[in-house]
């Protein structure tokens, strides 16, 4: 019974982790969590999570028939790579042991984009991850020097698997200007529902359903200078996101807050598909998780 919870906590972790890892709806970078993993005791961990990937609409919009509604195809991706690194610091007998977990993940799918009106639009969407989740486990207690054999038969550590994901969600657009600034603002309600496929371990499997909800403050700033022929823009992003399901309970977070700035060259109808780019940085902080990311700033017009 006791190690059938355990791998309930595992799974949980799985699952949360391969959304970490694979969903552009969440952000990358290097965090450090202080939640409860593995065993269900409290670990300090270090993830490094790093992903490419984005949404984006293509063409303009067009009539629905009489409709006095547009419609535009959406295409949503990502691919993503985790590294996570759990320290046992809480149980007396498992003291100074490490937990490894690596995983990597693609992600990919779309939707439609129905405008309402110029500034008021919806995209139901509908995507699906595949992961590769594996475990490491180095036992330097001396409980688990002895039991690592037994623990590695129940599917407890030292294990992999892979599992498929499906993610219906709707994105829900406002945006107005001021001037030649532009601000949307969003809501995402996302849902997962994730099942293992293959294991290495006939004990453990995976199978359970996450979300999140999403509330974003985008703001793109056009500074009105010029750098090696193009219009630089500032701007950025705040966003709250709520964590419900096996999310919340694999990370040991409920609530997560993102600020992003930027700072990109306009390359809008001077270079193929390509909107802007530069380069952002993320700060990401909630209950019991925090970090960081930066890197290029690349958006594509379709």
């Amino acid at each position: 019974m006791q190690a059938s919870q355990i791998r309930n906590v595992i799974g949980n972790r799985v699952e949360a982790l391969t959304i970490l890892g694979a969903d552009f709806g969440l952000s990358g970078g290097t965090f450090r969590d202080t939640g409860h993993f593995t065993t269900g005791a409290s670990a300090n961990a270090e993830l490094r999570v790093t992903k490419f990937g984005g949404d984006g609409d293509i063409g303009d919009p067009q009539p629905l028939g009489a409709a006095p509604i547009g419609w535009q195809p959406r295409l949503q991706g990502n691919m993503g790579y985790l590294q996570s690194e759990n320290h046992i610091v809480s149980v007396p007998f498992l003291v100074g042991d490490v937990s490894h977990f690596d995983q990597y993940a693609i992600e990919f799918g779309g939707g439609v984009r129905f405008w309402v009106s110029d500034k008021l639009s919806l995209a139901p969407t509908f995507m699906g991850i595949y992961g590769h989740t594996s475990n490491d486990y180095v036992a330097n207690s001396a409980f688990m020097q002895q039991n690592l054999l037994l623990a590695t038969r129940l599917g407890l550590v030292n294990w992999s698997v892979d599992t498929w994901t499906i993610r219906p969600a709707l994105n829900l657009q406002y945006l107005f200007t001021w001037g030649r600034t532009i601000i949307t603002l969003s809501s995402d309600p996302t849902f997962f529902h994730t099942e293992s496929f293959s294991s290495s371990n006939a004990h453990f499997n995976v199978s359970g359903d996450s979300a999140f909800l999403s509330n974003t403050i985008d703001v793109d700033i056009p500074l009105g200078a010029q750098l090696f022929g193009h219009e630089l823009r500032s701007g950025g992003y705040f966003r709250s996101t709520e964590l419900y399901g096996d999310l919340k309970d694999g990370l040991a977070v409920s609530h997560l807050n993102e600020f992003h700035g930027r700072l990109v060259l306009d390359f809008l109808n001077q270079l193929w598909k390509v909107q802007w780019i530069g380069i952002g940085a993320s700060y990401v902080w909630g209950n019991n998780f925090s970090g960081w990311t930066a890197g290029a700033d690349v958006t594509f017009r379709f």
